[in-house]
């Protein structure tokens, strides 16, 4: 568990986080999320040290980050951030293997980390153990990066737009699979973006942040539907609100009974996903299947209903 304790931050006079608190749940992906300048960098930074916190403190399990050495301390926190940092003559085994080896881990459980980590990623060991960052493309750069701040088991995952450099195809494919690895590791993640969008896909909870402060933090439902001020509001947007809420349901909430044809949806899909699936195909509802077995339909008219509902 991170705790966040009236953190502040100053720079020659210039407030740049002020008076923060939040606390982190072990096990969920925390997004801090805000216009540029609004300070959600630093405030991502002085977790990790990387800033030093002007007042406030910052405990991960209980036990101040002052009482760490700062070295130390960053070995036990993966880092993440845009454009992935990979060392261009260095391996992506290498890569990966980056902290293990500052930590004095033995060779054969370096390489089967590395291994292991290439598989959850989709990423063949024996196709791209050997290759350089330069070889791959800016997704599996990406994917290699989050690999090595993985790679040493970290207490907790920080990560600074870290898809804010992949086009929105592969993006949307690299926040899938960093939601689907999340779940598989337990892993605690902070994830700093700008994109609304971003947050209420991936975040379990939402801290917005607007002039150095903290102006909401709470669940992506409740960001949306009750946004605690005018500027949480207009990051929302009045018009995608009601689309956004539709990612947050699942299918199983309007499924009913019956058989059709067509690509199905897992009932972990969203009715987002639903209406996307229905208007790319011209159909008016889409099939519904649980372990590769159908078990019923969404329709577009419970989709329009769900929307009409929130509007």
């Amino acid at each position: 568990m991170i705790e966040i304790d009236r953190i502040t931050k100053v720079y020659e006079g210039q407030i740049a986080v002020e008076n923060v608190s939040m606390t982190v749940e072990t096990g969920t992906i925390t997004v801090i999320v805000g216009t540029s300048g609004s300070g959600k960098t630093t405030l991502l930074r002085m977790i990790n040290r990387l800033e030093e916190p002007t007042s406030g403190d910052v405990r991960i399990n209980g036990d101040s980050t002052r009482s760490v050495r700062p070295h130390i301390l960053r070995r036990r926190i993966g880092y993440a951030i845009q454009g992935h940092g990979l060392f261009p003559h260095h391996t992506v085994a290498r890569n990966i293997a980056a902290v293990p080896d500052l930590l004095n881990w033995p060779r054969d459980k370096i390489r089967a980390r590395v291994d292991e980590l290439l598989a959850l990623f989709s990423m063949d060991p024996a196709q791209f153990r050997d290759r350089y960052p330069a070889e791959l493309s800016g997704g599996q750069q990406q994917r290699v990066g989050v690999a090595r701040a993985l790679a040493s088991r970290p207490d907790l995952l920080l990560m600074d737009e870290p898809f804010g450099a992949l086009d929105p195809i592969i993006r949307n494919r690299a926040q899938e699979d960093l939601r689907r690895i999340q779940q598989k590791l337990g892993s605690t993640i902070m994830l700093v973006t700008h994109d609304m969008e971003e947050a209420i896909r991936l975040g379990d909870r939402v801290a917005v942040m607007d002039g150095g402060k903290l102006v909401q933090h709470g669940p992506p439902a409740e960001i949306i539907t009750r946004p605690a001020t005018d500027f949480v509001a207009n990051m929302v947007g009045d018009v995608e609100r009601p689309l956004r809420l539709l990612s947050l349901i699942p299918v199983i909430e309007v499924m009913e009974d019956g058989r059709v044809e067509g690509a199905a949806l897992s009932t972990q899909a969203s009715l987002r996903d639903a209406l996307s699936a229905c208007l790319w195909t011209g159909r008016a509802e889409v099939p519904i299947e649980r372990d590769g077995v159908l078990v019923g339909r969404v329709t577009l008219d419970a989709i329009r209903a769900r929307i009409g509902s929130h509007a």
